[in-house]
């Protein structure tokens, strides 16, 4: 069986929406077409088509397989147009993941510009704050800030952030506001669930000392937009990154405590999987969103 021209029949019957359609287009026959989707469905062991005399509809297993197929087919278009040093705009779905913070803050400005410029693009956006398996979970694409994940993954760095410490003016005004990081321990934070070590806040002051405190508090939770809220409330103190808590600043909602400790950065990654061709839209739209984060400095 030829793999590639049971994929390409398989999907231009489904674009068509029946085979002597998809028979015309591809300039063959409807039972090649026929032939071919049907050795398809063998090897890989599943129904892709429900067929009558009437219309054609897809199964479960064949919506999936038929949206990968035409990315598949996408990118066999984008490597023969590089190949031959042709321009080829980048077209189909770019999976990427991220944080929710990140994606809100930075990610969805730099999505909105770029299918501005290339229109035929579109975005499948998993939001988790958990580091996920890209190969598994079929992702392209991932944004991350610090921690990479398996050594089996190509990262390239998109820039940097820094972790910023607010409070409430209420909250300050009620017990008094921190001037050195040793004064932390004796307050009320909140904790975020997926920082290296969340109990533990390390900054680094303008002589280049590094300072650790330890912390506790009444909330801990796997949500950044969660502890700012409870922040905002009055709740206690919060450490998170510049991108999700200098809007708040900026409102005047939450007040920055210590700014004088210039905290260390993280950086900020691009993240795919090694194993997988980097396509042309990957490839462009990492190289847009380090464009778009160096001007958001």
């Amino acid at each position: 069986m030829d793999r590639f021209a049971s994929i390409t029949a398989f999907v231009a019957v489904v674009d068509a929406g029946s085979f002597v359609r998809a028979a015309e287009r591809l300039d063959s026959s409807t039972s090649t077409l026929s032939r071919q989707v049907a050795e398809l469905e063998q090897h890989l062991g599943s129904r892709l088509l429900n067929r009558t005399t009437r219309k054609l509809s897809l199964t479960e297993d064949g919506r999936a397989f038929y949206e990968r197929a035409v990315d598949l087919l996408v990118d066999l278009e984008e490597v023969e147009s590089m190949a031959t040093l042709a321009a080829a705009a980048p077209r189909g779905t770019l999976r990427v993941t991220c944080s929710y913070a990140l994606g809100v803050q930075r990610l969805a400005p730099a999505m909105a510009s770029f299918v501005a410029r290339y229109p035929e693009v579109r975005f499948d956006v998993s939001v988790s704050d958990r580091i996920v398996d890209l190969v598994e979970e079929g992702l392209d694409l991932a944004i991350r800030v610090g921690m990479l994940g398996s050594e089996q993954l190509v990262a390239r760095k998109l820039g940097t952030m820094r972790m910023q410490i607010g409070a409430s003016p209420a909250y300050l005004k009620a017990h008094g506001t921190p001037q050195k990081p040793g004064d932390l321990g004796k307050h009320t934070v909140l904790t975020y669930a997926y920082s290296p070590n969340p109990r533990l806040w390390r900054m680094t002051d303008r002589q280049g000392r590094r300072h650790e405190v330890r912390v506790n508090g009444p909330l801990h939770s796997n949500s950044g937009d969660m502890t700012i809220a409870a922040a905002i409330a009055g709740m206690g103190l919060v450490f998170e990154p510049d991108f999700s808590i200098q809007p708040v600043f900026d409102a005047g909602l939450l007040v920055r405590v210590l700014p004088g400790y210039d905290n260390t950065p993280y950086d900020i990654w691009a993240v795919y999987p090694s194993r997988r061709h980097l396509s042309a839209k990957v490839r462009l739209f990492v190289d847009h969103v380090e464009r778009q984060f160096k001007e958001m400095r």
